[in-house]
């Protein structure tokens, strides 16, 4: 029984709930990642040391800023876990984190080599509009110069929020794109308006500001890791669940 500001809520009645939020299966699939985590690292001999477990709550205390030992009692009762469940908590996370590093680490060059375009990005400005006519006439013009593609983007283009930032979308990556979209971009050259090209969202033209090619960071590294884990504990759950 889960007591909730005085108010008794039975586990069937939370069970119940997941179920019906459908949210069950996403439970469920975490509680056996845990458990695959746990045996592997059982088997690979990695443990979690209690200065670890310490200097992680120490960091997490830092960032939500709970500089006094009231303050972070008054924190976790908020979220209505006991002190030792947080700490149970982070050296799950730890373990986890620790269990990729071991697995991967010497995996992350290899992948970068084979995908690297995958994590290449660009500036990219787009603006788009409902009719194929209007978007070649848009192009002619800036074509032409008689207006730039950033005046275009806010006098024309269907999303409001694009229009203020004059088609500014930002740094993009080839992955975050539509195939085709993708292949016409990164296949332009600097300052290129390419287009039109139609979606199911409308006409669009796109102008390629810059490009940036993917660097092996310490960040690119761990979303490397991080991606080759997750796999790894799918693989590893379906094999567990259907052994």
């Amino acid at each position: 029984m889960v007591n909730f500001f005085g108010k008794s809520i039975e586990p069937e009645e939370i069970i119940d709930l997941l179920k019906q939020e459908m949210l069950l299966k996403s439970i469920c699939q975490k509680i056996v990642y845990r458990k695959v985590i746990e045996q592997a690292a059982v088997e690979k001999g990695i443990t979690v040391t209690s200065e670890e477990i310490q200097t992680e709550a120490d960091n997490i205390r830092y960032k939500n800023r709970l500089e006094k030992a009231s303050d972070t009692l008054a924190w976790l009762k908020e979220q209505m876990i006991a002190p030792d469940e947080w700490e149970e908590g982070i050296a799950a996370q730890l373990l986890a984190k620790k269990l990729a590093a071991h697995l991967f680490d010497k995996e992350v060059e290899k992948y970068f080599a084979q995908t690297r375009l995958d994590f290449d990005q660009l500036i990219l400005y787009q603006l788009v509009v409902p009719y194929a006519q209007l978007a070649q006439e848009i192009f002619y013009q800036i074509e032409e110069e008689e207006l730039s593609f950033y005046e275009a983007a806010h006098l024309y283009d269907i999303d409001e929020e694009r229009r203020y930032r004059c088609g500014y979308e930002g740094r993009v990556s080839r992955w975050s794109l539509k195939p085709e979209v993708a292949a016409a971009v990164f296949g332009a050259s600097m300052g290129q308006v390419v287009g039109p090209l139609k979606t199911d969202l409308g006409y669009h033209l796109f102008l390629v500001k810059k490009f940036i090619q993917a660097e092996l960071t310490p960040e690119k590294r761990q979303e490397i890791i991080d991606k080759l884990f997750q796999e790894w504990l799918a693989s590893e759950s379906n094999y567990m669940i259907h052994k």
